[in-house]
Parts: structure tokens; sequence; C-alpha cells
């Protein structure tokens, strides 16, 4: 299991963004959120962490530390 620090740069990835982020970042408030944004880190929770979100949980996330409390929730629960 990565770290949160992992989580964030994972994200960054999937957002193809260089933007400094951290667990405080409201990710749908970037310039580069977009409906593939979207989809880009739903597919990056299921391929880093086998974790698989519905469409409307994940639209009640806000911040980088609501989407990895989520991850550590769903891994919690899988053990």
């Amino acid at each position: 299991m990565s770290n949160e620090v992992e989580f964030i740069e994972f994200f960054k990835e999937a957002l193809e963004t260089d933007q400094s982020l951290d667990g405080t970042t409201i990710f749908r408030d970037l310039d580069e959120w977009d409906s593939l944004a979207s989809l880009s880190v739903i597919a990056m929770l299921d391929e880093e962490y086998g974790v698989v979100i519905e469409g409307d949980k994940f639209s009640k996330l806000t911040t980088l530390n609501d989407v990895w409390e989520f991850v550590l929730s769903q891994k919690t629960a899988s053990v």
C-alpha cells in the first residue's frame, strides 16, 4: 500500500499536471479538471489501489484527502 505522498503523485499523473497539490487541494477547482480527468482518476484508483468507486460516491468527494480517505476505507474494508 502506498502512502499519501505517492497517492498525490498518482493523482497528478492522472490529471497530467505539474501543479503543486496537497491533501487540502480541491481537485474540482483545478484548471485540468473535466470529465476526462474524472475518468482518469477513477481508473487510477482501480489500477493502483484495486478500489472501485461509483460516480455518485466520487461526486461527493471534494479534496485529495477525501479521495485518499475513501481509498483507505476501502482497503481496510477488504482486509
